[in-house]
C-alpha cells in the first residue's frame, strides 16, 4: 500500500504552523529489528483508562511545563512530541516508517533511541522525513490517507470557534496541496473547528476537480473515546468494551452521544443522563481549564486519531464490518454535514448507518444543534470563496 501522511500539530514551544509527522503503510510486516523485545526496564505507574483516555490528569499527562522523570523527550517535553509518543506506541503492523514534516525548516523531529516508557523498540523505520513546505508535494505524493491535526490548540476561555483564523488558513493550504498531489487520499482533518474546516477541505477539493465525498473525513473519534468512558465509570463498566454512538458535530451541544444506543444498554435516570451528556460535550473545555493554559488535549486526541486511522487502513486492506463516526457531507439531518456511524471500507465511506431510533432527549439535542451546525458550515465555505 502507498504511504499514509499525517500531518501533525504545533507543539507549544514551536510556531503556529506545525505540520510534522507521516505514515507510510505497507502490506508487509516492519523490519525484524523493529519487533525485538525492549530490555528490562523500571516498571512506573498505569494511567486508569479514564486519565488515559480523556487527558483530565494534566500532571500524568504532561500539562506541566518541560520533562518528567522518566519520559522520552517525546513523551514529555510538548504537545507535538506527546502525540508522537503515542503514535509510535499504537504503531500498526502494517507500518512502514514514520516521517516528519514540520513546516518550518528549522524544527525537525529526529528519530530517537526508544522511549524509556511504553514505546516500541527503536524504530528502523522510521525515516528522515521531509523539511518545511517546499517539501510537501513529495512528502504527499502517493499518498493513500493524510491525517491532519496542524494548528493552534485551544486556551482557557477559547472555544474551538476561536481557532478558526489560524486553522482554517492551515487546513485550506495542506487540503489545497493534497488536492494536488494525492488526489485519491483519504484526508481525515483532526484540526479544530472540525464543523468548519471539513467544509473547508471539502470546497478546497471542489476547487481542484478532485472531490469525493466518501473521502473526507472530520475525526471526531474523542467524544466516542470520552462517551465510552464516562458512562464506563458511571456503570462500572470495562470502556474497552463500551460504544456510544456520538452523532452531530465536534463542538459543544453539536456533540450529541446517542446514549440509548449505547451497548451493552445502560438505564440512566434524566438528571444523571443531562450531567453525563454535558460532560461529554464540554470534556475538551474540561482538560482545557485542568492544563491552566499548558494546551488542550494532547495524549487523548493521538490516541482518538490513532483509532479512527487503524480503522480507517483496516477497511481499505480488506476487514469488513469496520464502523466509525466521523463528521462527513451528508443527507441524514437537516444540514449539509452531520456525524453519524459510517461503515468504512476500500473506497472510504462505504454506507452511512444513519442517526437510527434515537429518543425524545435525543430529538431535541438534535433540533439544538442544527443551527449552530448551519453556522459553522457556512463560515468554512465562505471562507474558501473569498480565499484569493
Amino acid at each position: 500500500m502507498a504511504p499514509l501522511r499525517l500531518l501533525q500539530p504545533k507543539s507549544r514551544p514551536l510556531p503556529p504552523l506545525w505540520c510534522g509527522l507521516s505514515l507510510p503503510l505497507a502490506t508487509a510486516s516492519p523490519p525484524p529489528a523493529a519487533r525485538t523485545a525492549l530490555p528490562a526496564r523500571r516498571k512506573r505507574p498505569q494511567l486508569s483508562p479514564s486519565a488515559a483516555q480523556t487527558d483530565v490528569v494534566p500532571r500524568e499527562l504532561g500539562g506541566g511545563r518541560g520533562r518528567k522523570p522518566g519520559h522520552s523527550r517525546e513523551a514529555g517535553q510538548s504537545g507535538a512530541g506527546r502525540p508522537c509518543a503515542v503514535w509510535r506506541s499504537l504503531v500498526s503492523p502494517a507500518c512502514r516508517q514514520l516521517l516528519p514534516l514540520p513546516v518550518r525548516s528549522h524544527h525537525v523531529l529526529r528519530p530517537r533511541p526508544p522511549c524509556r516508557r511504553r514505546s516500541p523498540p527503536q524504530l528502523q523505520h522510521l525515516g528522515p522525513g521531509y523539511l518545511g513546505p517546499e517539501q510537501l508535494p513529495d512528502c504527499l505524493k502517493g499518498c493513500d490517507v493524510v491525517v491532519i491535526p496542524a494548528g493552534v490548540p485551544r486556551k482557557p476561555g477559547m472555544t474551538r470557534d476561536d481557532l478558526f483564523n489560524t486553522n482554517a488558513s492551515i487546513v485550506a493550504t495542506l487540503t489545497a496541496a493534497c488536492a494536488q498531489h494525492c488526489p485519491e487520499a483519504m484526508i481525515c482533518v483532526i484540526s479544530n473547528p472540525v464543523n468548519s474546516t471539513i467544509p473547508i477541505a471539502t470546497e478546497v477539493f471542489k476547487k481542484h476537480g478532485a472531490y469525493n465525498p466518501n473521502k473526507i473525513f472530520g475525526v471526531t473519534t474523542l467524544d466516542i473515546v470520552r462517551a465510552n468512558t464516562f458512562i464506563a465509570e458511571l456503570k462500572g463498566l470495562d470502556p474497552a468494551r463500551v460504544n456510544v454512538p456520538v452523532i452531530g458535530g465536534h463542538a459543544g451541544k453539536t456533540i450529541i452521544p446517542l446514549i440509548s444506543q449505547c451497548t451493552p444498554k445502560v438505564d440512566l435516570p434524566q438528571d444523571q443522563l443531562t450531567a453525563v451528556t454535558g460532560r461529554i460535550q464540554e470534556a475538551g473545555t474540561e482538560v482545557v481549564k485542568a492544563k491552566a493554559g499548558a494546551g488542550s488535549a494532547t495524549l487523548s486526541m493521538a490516541y482518538a486519531g490513532a483509532r479512527f486511522v487503524f480503522s480507517l487502513v483496516d477497511a481499505m486492506n480488506g476487514k469488513e464490518g469496520v464502523v466509525e463516526c466521523s463528521f462527513v457531507k451528508s443527507q441524514e439531518a437537516d444540514c449539509a454535514y452531520f456525524s453519524t456511524p459510517l461503515l468504512l471500507g476500500k473506497k472510504g465511506i462505504e454506507k452511512n448507518l444513519g442517526i437510527g431510533k434515537i429518543s425524545p432527549f435525543e430529538e431535541k439535542m438534535i433540533a439544538e444543534a442544527i443551527p449552530e451546525l448551519k453556522a459553522s458550515i457556512k463560515k468554512g465555505e465562505e471562507f474558501v470563496k473569498n480565499m484569493k
